[in-house]
């Protein structure tokens, strides 16, 4: 997923957050559980000092403690990962039912705004949702994915977020598209534009947009007009709503995916699927 400023630095993958939570879960709470007997070797401390949550320890007491805990981890550093998959999934449930609220909320701006634009089927069963920037690679990339998916599912319906976070150029593709959208031509226009490779701006935007024999003039005017502004700002305030702060992200029912995986036709695919299945009441 691409953010708005590309010289932060992400965490990595790996142990950090692992280790320390690891560390807290043995150190807090592991310690009467899994080292009671040790603890009794190593300090003054009885079993129900040592279970209580608001043990006040002796300086001698941390050490031995300390001491146990390194101890254990070194030995058994495996229990590492296992804290981290616990978090992740964890974390991961905690976010999947705050997006199932946030759309649940919000499901008219998100599935059924009328000015946002559509590709695909507009009275499909199903809809999926992309937010994107026309300069963000990771949603060049999942081009062929949507378009895919558009091709081989004639009942999905597709919605387009214009969310042009990552330059001022990105600003001005978006308006090409939309304005292109009220000469009924968004989807030949945004899939051109993302098919193209380096640096999307206005310029490139009106040359694809003649090349679809749009009226130029009036589509110049429509950038600027209220229309693709209110888009933009309708946009950008659903954005902050639901805490989307990188492209792309699709939203299928109260379901997101973040970023363009490898997979993700195949990713979008099965949650259509699944959808259709359970029934959907808003997508």
């Amino acid at each position: 997923m691409t953010r708005p400023n590309p010289n932060t630095t992400q965490p990595k993958s790996g142990l950090g957050i692992g280790a320390i939570a690891g560390a807290a879960l043995v150190a807090g709470f592991g310690i009467w559980l899994a080292f009671g007997d040790k603890l009794s070797e190593h300090s003054a401390v009885s079993p129900a000092l040592a279970g209580a949550a608001a043990a006040q320890f002796s300086p001698e007491q941390r050490s031995a403690i300390e001491g146990i805990v390194k101890e254990y981890l070194i030995e058994n550093p495996e229990i590492l990962f296992e804290v981290q998959s616990a978090l992740e999934s964890k974390l991961a449930k905690e976010e999947a039912e705050r997006t199932k609220s946030l759309v649940s909320s919000h499901a008219k701006d998100i599935y059924r705004s009328p000015g946002a634009p559509v590709a695909g089927n507009p009275d499909g069963d199903i809809t999926v949702v992309e937010f994107f920037d026309y300069n963000c690679g990771y949603c060049k990339r999942g081009l062929s994915d949507i378009a895919k998916l558009i091709e081989s599912d004639d009942r999905v319906r597709v919605v387009f977020k214009e969310y042009p976070i990552l330059r001022e150029e990105s600003e001005q593709a978006a308006r090409v598209a939309l304005a292109a959208g009220i000469q009924g031509k968004y989807w030949e226009v945004h899939r051109d534009m993302m098919a193209t490779r380096g640096l999307v701006n206005e310029a490139v935007g009106l040359k694809i947009a003649e090349k679809h024999g749009l009226d130029l003039e009036k589509l110049k005017a429509d950038m600027k007009g209220p229309v693709v502004q209110g888009e933009l700002d309708r946009v950008k305030d659903l954005t902050k709503t639901l805490s989307i702060n990188g492209t792309p992200h699709f939203l299928i029912g109260d379901r997101a995916i973040g970023g363009a995986p490898e997979n993700l036709h195949e990713m979008l695919a099965k949650h259509v699927a699944e959808l259709r299945k359970e029934g959907c009441s808003y997508c």
